[in-house]
């Protein structure tokens, strides 16, 4: 039975893209995940495999990093055609190019609005969250006489473009990591805290205001440490919700660290000054640990889970 091609596409998906604007010490960013579809005179690709017409997406993933050092990223709708108009254009056999792009978009953590006894520093224009926010978990544990309480959050994602380091580690022959003295520092918190509140006899908490200070405490934390390590900013921002909120004891957080990887623009004739990253899904470090006040004992599970 004789067969024909029909509608075909080729290209590079989900490219993502994070794209640092540095204005002295404020940050923009731009977080983008672009996906490049290509068609046009590939008849020949697809019935005898020769690849003379074919832009290799490899090729199409690093445009994109290309473009976001050369272009800048005004809107996902201007990249895009910048990047449509390239592959029609500069390519005769590619005749058609559709980019998709979704946009993750960022707020500024609003910081504390005393000086930073972290880092001594009265602004703080380089740590975001990400918008669409945190789901609100709870867990109420009743026996008939006493209460358990553990409340927290997941899914809320942050990001510190700078003041981040990550050196001085232990190396062996299978290390290929290289040190970092400057990095983007970005996690997607799962926090849990345990109130102290037990009883009826007692005061109970007010958990909307309790809810709202907790991850108030918590990004500003964030914000506000200049981190030698991803376990050092998880016990500063456990360590702030203690010591600003007396109706909780034991705070634990499981914290994937969102690795983010300077792209490599050199083959372009492009330098990248710490502007262009690829932002890794996997695998990921994953950061976890309890912090507690001081005589309290430890009781939110090890595996959240199911928490």
């Amino acid at each position: 039975m004789a067969t024909i091609l029909g509608q075909n596409q080729y290209g590079k998906a989900e490219n993502r893209v994070v794209k640092i604007t540095r204005d002295g010490d404020t940050h923009h960013i731009k977080d983008l995940n672009v996906s490049v579809a290509l068609s046009g005179d590939m008849d020949d690709v697809h019935y005898s495999g020769s690849n003379a017409n074919v832009l290799p997406t490899d090729t199409t993933k690093n445009t994109v990093y290309a473009f976001a050092k050369e272009y800048g990223i005004e809107s996902a709708e201007q990249f895009g055609i910048h990047l449509a108009r390239w592959f029609v254009n500069s390519q005769e056999p590619i005749q058609r190019a559709r980019i998709r792009i979704e946009e993750y978009a960022w707020d500024r953590i609003a910081t504390s609005d005393a000086n930073s006894k972290f880092i001594g520093s009265d602004e703080v224009n380089h740590s975001f969250v990400r918008k669409g926010m945190e789901t609100r978990v709870t867990q109420i544990t009743y026996d008939g006489q006493n209460w358990e309480v553990i409340s927290g959050l997941k899914d809320l994602i942050v990001m510190n473009s700078t003041n981040s380091e990550f050196w001085g580690y232990v190396k062996d022959k299978y290390t290929t990591l290289q040190e970092a003295y400057d990095r983007i520092l970005a996690t997607q918190v799962s926090g849990r805290w345990r109130f102290n509140w037990s009883d009826d006899e007692q005061r109970m908490p007010n958990w909307e205001k309790s809810y709202a200070e907790t991850k108030k405490h918590m990004l500003q934390a964030f914000a506000e440490t200049y981190s030698l390590s991803l376990q050092q900013t998880l016990y500063q921002m456990g360590s702030r919700i203690i010591n600003h909120r007396s109706e909780i004891d034991e705070v634990r957080f499981s914290l994937p660290n969102k690795h983010h990887f300077l792209v490599d623009l050199e083959p372009f004739g492009l330098k990248n000054d710490n502007e262009v990253y690829f932002a890794a899904d996997r695998p990921y470090g994953l950061i976890e640990a309890t912090v507690l006040r001081d005589g309290a004992d430890a009781r939110i599970p090890v595996d959240m889970t199911n928490l």
